[in-house]
């Protein structure tokens, strides 16, 4: 296909949709297409400006007459700005609002001046299982969905969700999320391995933003169900509001000496790759690019059966899915998978073979399809 001038629109924190989007944007401008970031600050997985990249800032004015600045409205011109000036040939935004509406009203602007930009537009799940159930949101993500020219979600369970909680019609297409295996290709840090576990125990990781919906109290108890039957130290990645909580758990059941917290950090490749077991019991999750990631870096997976995390995770091979809640069975899925040094390495293997299915050179060639379609 023609390399295309693309606008791309997303969250530029370290959260799952502006990870994804940020390195399928690099990987096409690899290919030669040329990205435009639009956003208001320059995508943490960005790195410096290479060939073909471009980051737009949308500056929201301190304006008195607002209490809330309009960010939508300021998003939706800046694209209008960066759509003429750049002669972009489409705009792909993740998440439905505030993007997806945005993007629309600029689309509806450059058509009075007879410029067409087709939208695509990529569910990632919070726009769907949270703001989805807000019936003051639900009239706006429905328009968001059913006026952009296309519509993609990261699993089927996204998709079956957003089907059944706005009623939605219209075609929407799976592309699942990906990784990038090169930057998984790199050495451990043994001395940062030795700082966790200095005495050779099994790492069990955990990586989130510490909200509710991740159950990190679940990966606290389900750790002190391993720690009364063998040493092991949990390795907690990530903050928000849930830290503090689990941290006062381990505290109560005798493990937090056991609990190493490192907070936020850019690049969650690194304690990965040090890692021996991964926990991810939420309630929901759209995909789960978190199990995903830890599976590229060689690390079995134990998981809730909810949401897109049962498309990632196989059952017994790559890892094990227990209902949400389950953490008499994670536990023992815990001490099974560690317990067994044989038994172990075998999931390490079938882990990284699995996420070699979700290569970002396998996934590229559907969005490049859907790109093709709206600008023939």
């Amino acid at each position: 296909m023609k390399n295309l001038r693309i606008g791309f629109v997303c969250y530029p924190t370290f959260g799952g949709s502006g990870v994804v989007a940020t390195e399928l944007g690099k990987a096409l401008a690899e290919k030669g297409h040329e990205l435009h970031f639009i956003t208001y600050s320059a995508p943490a997985r960005m790195g410096s400006l290479k060939k073909n990249l471009y980051y737009h800032e949308v500056r929201v004015s301190d304006y008195p007459l607002f209490d809330y600045q309009p960010y939508e409205l300021v998003l939706a011109s800046k694209m209008v700005e960066v759509a003429k000036t750049h002669d972009l040939d489409l705009l792909h935004v993740h998440y439905a609002i505030p993007h997806a509406s945005a993007a629309i009203t600029a689309r509806d602007i450059l058509a009075k001046e007879g410029i067409h930009l087709p939208i695509i537009t990529t569910l990632h799940g919070t726009d769907i299982t949270l703001l989805g159930k807000d019936p003051a949101f639900e009239p706006v993500i429905a328009h968001a969905i059913n006026e952009s020219n296309a519509v993609t979600a990261v699993s089927h369970s996204l998709k079956s969700d957003t089907l059944k909680l706005f009623g939605v019609e219209r075609d929407i297409e799976v592309i699942h999320n990906f990784i990038c295996p090169s930057h998984f290709e790199k050495d451990t840090d043994e001395q940062f391995r030795q700082s966790v576990a200095p005495n050779g125990e099994p790492i069990i990781t955990h990586i989130s933003n510490f909200r509710p919906v991740k159950c990190v109290e679940d990966v606290i108890d389900v750790f002190a169900g391993v720690r009364s039957e063998q040493p092991a130290k949990l390795l907690l990645v990530g903050d928000g509001p849930e830290r503090t909580r689990a941290e006062k758990r381990a505290a109560e059941k005798g493990i937090r000496p056991d609990v190493v917290s490192i907070g936020k950090i850019k690049n969650p490749i690194e304690p990965l790759l040090v890692s021996d077991l991964f926990l991810l019991p939420s309630k929901t999750e759209s995909f789960g690019l978190s199990a995903l990631e830890a599976m590229a870096a060689g690390v079995p997976v134990i998981a809730s059966n909810s949401g897109g995390l049962s498309e990632v995770v196989e059952h017994g091979v790559s890892g094990y899915l227990a209902p949400v809640g389950g953490v008499d069975a994670m536990t023992q899925y815990a001490l099974s998978i560690l317990g067994n040094p044989t038994e172990h390495a075998t999931f390490k293997a079938a882990a990284k073979a699995r996420a070699q299915e979700y290569d970002v050179m396998k996934i590229l060639p559907h969005y490049e399809a859907i790109y093709n379609r709206l600008t023939i």
